[in-house]
């Protein structure tokens, strides 16, 4: 299995450009329309939706009808029957917080872009057989942050190899995650945080996605 068979160019390229990745906790359909579009308004047009709350696959069904221009994905995909149900739903990729051979085998036959969770250099290695080349660095902050990431991914580095760290990542981190070669997104739930979402402030988190695009944008010259 190719790499970009797990990962399609069309959707690195996407994820990479935004540079930060909203993820979300949706406990309530009918929230799902409002966060979007509060974080595309304020230029994120990447999110996981992880598979926390029943309302998960429900949420990604009203974004892709509702907001077409956000590129959603689901995230916590822990077994096969969900990667099949992620993939029936419509996910524009998938996201787990570990390496499990089944999951990303079933991801791969299903054709679902699947980014597995790796921390240590045996999960490198048993994702790299695999074919994964774009992979989750999960849990980036609390094992030693960017050291550490460089630290596991050094001896791979002619692998070609991608991360998408998350994991305690906060907005003062973006900066140094986003310079570093390593890194194709960075991803998390600072953009959308769950008491905002209940609290329907579509306006706070717009202006959190705003300040995101508007750091990414200054790092890449865009400002």
């Amino acid at each position: 299995m190719t790499s970009s068979a797990q990962f399609p160019a069309e959707v690195r390229e996407r994820i990479e450009r935004c540079g930060v990745i909203a993820v979300l906790v949706i406990d309530h359909v009918k929230d799902a329309v409002p966060v979007a579009r509060a974080l595309l308004d304020g230029g994120i047009d990447v999110m996981e939706l992880t598979l926390r709350t029943s309302a998960a696959l429900d949420a990604l069904a009203a974004i892709r009808r509702e907001v077409p221009a956000m590129l959603a994905g689901i995230g916590t995909i822990l077994t096969p029957h969900q990667v099949i149900a992620v993939h029936a739903a419509g996910a524009a990729f998938g996201v787990a917080p570990g390496l499990n051979r089944r999951v990303v085998e079933v991801a791969q036959a299903a054709g679902l872009p699947f980014a597995p969770g790796v921390a240590t250099p045996s999960e490198l290695e048993a994702a790299l057989e695999l074919g994964a080349l774009t992979m989750k660095f999960f849990p980036v902050e609390p094992l030693g942050g960017l050291d550490y990431l460089r630290a596991v991914a050094g001896p791979y580095l002619h692998r070609g190899v991608r991360f998408i760290p998350l994991g305690g990542v906060k907005l003062e981190h973006v900066g140094p995650y986003l310079m570093d070669p390593l890194v194709l997104a960075v991803g998390g739930s600072w953009l959308a945080p769950r008491p905002l979402i209940h609290a329907a402030d579509w306006l706070a988190i717009r202006e959190l996605a705003a300040t995101a695009r508007r750091q990414v944008d200054q790092l890449r010259g865009k400002d």
